[in-house]
């Protein structure tokens, strides 16, 4: 491919030329060290039903990968046959965490095109993949660290997931879980403004959000995060960076650990918190908790809502409002051994913010956690 000089665009970044026309989130794709048990982890603990297999069965020779499905989210987990693969050594630096984020476009030999003409670099140029379900069609560009965002287009192919997978039939138990909410990207000092000028120029996103180091900060840690949003805003994409503080900040816990820059959470939607909290600690998974003296003040500072106050309280979760209405959220624990990646779960009642008005609860509580790990 002959590289071609970066397409400047002259939008201020609150201002989004859309050339991409993404639909949305398509698939996210984690590395694995043994698939089959990421797979029971999303299945068993937090209801994501298995729909596809892909594996020495289907002569895929290289890795095992499932397919997992909750609503509109669907999540890919594989793992290495042998050490000496990407994916091993994917795996071998970084842990579980994800590799590609997928999107659904129209065309993908036009988004390839006009990402990488812009100065994106080129993962993997337009290609097609068939089977006797159709054609699969694919491209792919690198963002931040070693993620790839992929662009997928589906409207010639009706198999199970790929070609190369296979129909899995396992009955699920759902938690409510329906739709991918936001996906946020850690990225070293320095580097925040570079990767929002990547997502504004290079993929036509606009800026939604800013926090500074005074709106996300405590007593000893500090960072900045920008949101960057497509057209149609069912993509949003968080950038985070450490600020100075006088101790480690969660983001530079992360990258100690992850090694590069990488996806930090997930946030999932769901239209009933509570009964998707309650069902999620019944399996076992565990979340960040916020003092008491949060709750205390919870009434004045965000007004009526809808939830019983008490089982808020006692399930941990958060509240924040804003001009359009109010959120409800929750953070887990890290879901692998290394203290990198995580998920949240969110319900929005009108809000379209991020839950400002919890972010010094929720850093203090993180921080109670790097403490046990010796690494605040």
């Amino acid at each position: 491919m002959t590289k071609t000089a970066p397409v400047s665009d002259a939008r201020p970044i609150t201002e989004e030329a859309d050339f991409l026309q993404i639909k949305s989130i398509d698939h996210v794709h984690f590395y694995v060290g043994n698939a089959k048990h990421a797979m029971y982890y999303w299945w068993k603990g937090f209801g994501f039903q298995p729909v596809a297999y892909a594996g020495l069965e289907t002569k895929n020779r290289d890795f095992a990968s499932y397919v997992l499905k909750s609503g509109q989210i669907r999540f890919v987990v594989s793992a290495p046959y042998g050490p000496t693969s990407e994916l091993a050594a994917h795996h071998m630096v970084h842990g579980d965490g994800v590799k590609i984020i997928a999107m659904e476009v129209d065309d993908v030999e036009k988004a390839w095109k006009a990402t990488t003409e812009r100065g994106g670099k080129s993962a993997w140029s337009p290609r097609e993949e068939k089977d006797e379900h159709g054609i699969y069609r694919t491209s792919a560009i690198y963002t931040y660290g070693e993620t790839i965002h992929m662009f997928v287009d589906r409207s010639d192919y009706n198999g199970p997931f790929a070609p190369g997978y296979k129909s899995m039939e396992r009955q699920a138990e759902s938690a409510g879980l329906a739709a991918v909410d936001h996906m946020v990207g850690n990225v070293q000092l320095g580097k925040m403004n570079q990767w929002v000028n990547f997502y504004h120029q290079v993929m036509g996103f606009r800026q939604l959000l800013a926090f500074d180091d005074k709106d996300i900060s405590t007593e000893y840690s500090a960072l900045m995060s920008k949101v960057m949003q497509n057209g149609n805003g069912r993509v949003k994409f968080p950038i985070n960076e450490p600020a100075e503080g006088k101790k480690k900040s969660q983001i530079e816990e992360y990258l100690d650990y992850y090694l590069t820059p990488g996806v930090q959470h997930i946030a999932m939607a769901t239209g009933d918190i509570i009964g998707t909290v309650e069902e999620l600690k019944r399996r076992g998974i565990e979340f960040l908790r916020v003092p008491d003296t949060y709750y205390e003040a919870l009434p004045d500072r965000v007004g009526a809502i809808k939830e019983d106050l008490q089982a808020i309280h006692d399930l941990g979760i958060l509240v924040d409002r804003d001009d359009e209405g109010y959120l409800l959220q929750i953070f887990s624990k890290p879901i692998q051994d290394r203290p990198t990646m995580f998920i949240e779960v969110i319900q929005r009642r009108g809000a379209k913010g991020f839950g400002k008005g919890n972010f010094r609860a929720l850093f203090e509580s993180i921080e109670a956690e790097q403490e046990k790990r010796g690494n605040l």
